[in-house]
């Protein structure tokens, strides 16, 4: 059972930002960090040790915080409980008043949800789908700068899924109306979550059909082919977006010995 002077993991948030010390998430109990463990909650294991969860609002001492997007090279696991952490944190912050009644909520401990306690609705975490592609047209990749992105990176397209859609219907509307492109062979590939705020990135291999690239202005700077020799400055490691865009160059790289090297 734990209690306030079980030794654990923690990971305590505030917005986009969690608490770390220099080899990752602080370990001690409760009361060794003058944490309030009646308001922790057990999101899973680190080292076979419990995490817990808590929220900055709840903590009195001033802490040091490091912004979710710093830790895209940490190990999978650990950026997977940072990002549930970070979620379960907007979810505390967005469903403090019911949006059925308008009742004060607080937080179910056994359902990690926030409970009206006027109507007793349950409000869980929000999950956004969305999708993101590779796209491949022989020996090149399409490549994008996005206008919400700063300086010269590059990286693949995505976008919401929206309502009546699937997600394969989601990648061939998205290529077209950025770029004009239309695709085919469309195969998933694998997914991360994305808690900027509650995203779920859902990533897809596709390859060229048809059409020369026009540009959205109102989402793209630029976009264009580009062989791996040719390479502009790519989304950071740890993004399934530079999965994707690795996976895509792999795949071009596995040539037979009678197929040309150049870019076409």
């Amino acid at each position: 059972m734990l209690n306030q002077h079980t030794k654990v993991y923690w990971c305590v948030v505030n917005d986009s930002t969690i608490w770390l010390e220099t080899d990752g998430l602080p370990y001690g109990s409760a009361s060794d960090l003058k944490l309030p463990f009646e308001q922790a909650v057990c999101i899973g294991k680190h080292n076979s040790y419990p995490v817990m969860w808590l929220n900055d609002e709840s903590v009195e001492q001033t802490l040091s915080y490091t912004n979710l997007r710093d830790l895209l090279e940490y190990k999978e696991t650990e950026f997977l409980l940072f990002s549930k952490a970070i979620q379960y944190g907007f979810m505390a912050r967005e469903f403090r008043f019911c949006p059925q009644c308008g009742g004060r909520t607080q937080l179910n401990l056994n359902q990690i949800a926030m409970q009206c306690n006027e109507c007793r609705k349950l409000h869980y975490p929000r999950i956004f789908p969305s999708i993101i592609v590779a796209v491949r047209r022989e020996n090149s990749i399409l490549l994008a700068q996005h206008q919400r992105h700063k300086g010269g990176l590059f990286t693949v397209l995505a976008g919401f899924v929206e309502v009546g859609e699937t997600l394969e219907m989601a990648v061939e509307r998205e290529v077209f109306e950025e770029t004009g492109i239309k695709i085919t062979n469309i195969r998933y590939f694998g997914s991360q979550p994305w808690a900027f705020p509650s995203s779920l990135m859902v990533g897809y291999l596709a390859d060229y059909e048809s059409g020369e690239i026009k540009v959205d202005r109102n989402e793209l700077v630029k976009a264009g082919w580009y062989c791996q020799d040719q390479l502009p400055e790519l989304a950071p490691k740890g993004t399934i977006a530079r999965t994707l865009i690795e996976a895509t160059l792999d795949n071009i790289n596995k040539k037979t010995p009678n197929q040309e090297t150049g870019c076409k």
